[in-house]
């Protein structure tokens, strides 16, 4: 496979640098970019298509690197201080930068066996907390994450880093409102699987412990700074909190999401269950 060359801010650089900076021309153009080796080893060995490897014109690539070179449809020969200017570290910092194509935003990407464990995320303002939750979800058993509302983009730069590659090892879609996660929840319901919806707020009715995790649950977790929206707390199920002691009066959504799921993992992996009387 001949590399294309790159060696100036050309508009083809132009076009790479708009797909680490802009969401809507992530989105346009189907595809994003991944950078460090867990993640595009990760990208690969899921099996997610790697439509180009860019790699550093003048250095001599590691056994990885020319590896992951074979597996794109493309590859770019840039000079190193472009590929730090792409990457945003310093010159020789990085040996290759991966894009690949993005996945449709198809809830049926979403696998729901009789133990589904999911998430929602609804109306996250900071990407790197989706990140956190996806990297949280793989290392827990969860199934699957719903971004809702008008929200930070699960494919940006951040979120991609702080996945850590579990963005390509746990399906992240993204739906514009509750309507299309509710008709969702209802199709897999019918299919015969009782789906709970379980949203989390600090004045929940039931404590995290006390609540059946053994039973297929979509938790719903609210935005950074106004917590949940009118509509999914309406829908829940059952509202749960995390008893807290001391000044703080919430937990940041990400760790919010990594107790519950890690407390859905441990009933799981232990077959305990709720406290005799408590209520879900």
């Amino acid at each position: 496979m001949a590399d294309l060359r790159i060696s100036t801010r050309n508009s083809r650089f132009q076009l790479l640098e708009a797909l680490t900076r802009n969401r809507n021309h992530r989105s346009r153009e189907h595809r994003f970019v991944v950078q460090g080796v867990r993640p595009i080893s990760q990208a690969i060995e899921h099996g997610w298509t790697i439509l180009t490897v860019i790699h550093d014109a003048q250095r001599t690539l590691s056994p990885w690197a020319r590896d992951a070179l074979q597996q794109a449809q493309e590859t770019i020969a840039m000079s190193p201080a472009l590929l730090a200017e792409l990457a945003d570290k310093d010159e020789g910092a990085t040996e290759i930068i991966a894009v690949v194509a993005m996945p449709p935003d198809d809830l049926s990407r979403i696998p729901v066996p009789r133990d589904f464990l999911g998430m929602v995320f609804d109306r996250p303002t900071q990407p790197g907390n989706i990140g956190s939750i996806l990297r949280s979800m793989d290392a827990l058993g969860g199934h699957g994450l719903i971004v809702s509302g008008h929200a930070a983009d699960p494919y940006d730069p951040k979120s991609v880093r702080a996945s850590t590659g579990s963005l390509f090892a746990t399906p992240v879609v993204r739906a514009a409102s509750g309507g299309p996660v509710f008709d969702w929840v209802r199709d897999v319901r019918a299919q015969g699987t009782p789906l709970t919806l379980v949203a989390t707020d600090e004045h929940g009715d039931v404590d995290v412990w006390d609540y059946d995790f053994a039973q297929p649950s979509l938790v719903l977790i609210g935005n950074e700074t106004t917590g949940l929206a009118r509509g999914w707390r309406e829908a829940a199920d059952v509202i749960v909190r995390v008893p807290m002691s001391g000044s703080a009066s919430s937990l940041n959504a990400s760790n919010a999401a990594t107790l519950m799921l890690y407390e859905a993992a441990r009933q799981r992996a232990t077959g305990s269950t709720p406290r005799q009387g408590a209520s879900s």
